[in-house]
């Protein structure tokens, strides 16, 4: 029966895990879908103004303003991208998946238990169920 409880046990934390990695993840794909609108519109404009002031003010060529953006366009994403990464598991998933380890670590110690038991039951009841005598007799 305690094997069953376990089993209960971490069958609740892992889905209590896996809701609030969801819920997580989830919160993080919104927010990452509205900066890359703001960052769309804002590159759009910046990249016009830059572009201006680049050519107009300092007369530089085309490609060497194309090529500066660029390299700005590429610090900017790498910027954004460390800090997608940068997402942890929170305290609840942590919690739930040490319970969760607890928990299937006690069906394995209640199921070498119970395969021990059952072995030396099988034994007796093969052995006609008598326990042995100190002097080898039945």
């Amino acid at each position: 029966m305690r094997v069953v409880q376990l089993a209960q046990v971490a069958a609740r934390a892992e889905a209590v895990r896996v809701r609030a990695m969801l819920r997580r993840v989830m919160g993080n794909a919104v927010i990452g879908v509205i900066a890359l609108l703001f960052l769309f519109s804002a590159l759009g404009f910046g990249h016009l103004a830059v572009w201006h002031a680049l050519r107009e003010g300092l007369g530089w060529s085309n490609a060497v303003t194309a090529a500066v953006i660029a390299g700005g366009d590429l610090v900017l994403a790498g910027l954004l991208a460390m800090g997608a990464a940068r997402s942890t598991p929170s305290r609840v998933e942590t919690e739930a998946l040490a319970v969760r380890q607890r928990a299937t670590d006690g069906i394995a110690a209640s199921a070498n238990l119970t395969t021990m038991t059952l072995a030396v039951l099988r034994r007796w009841l093969q052995s006609g169920g008598d326990s042995p005598r100190k002097d080898g007799s039945r």
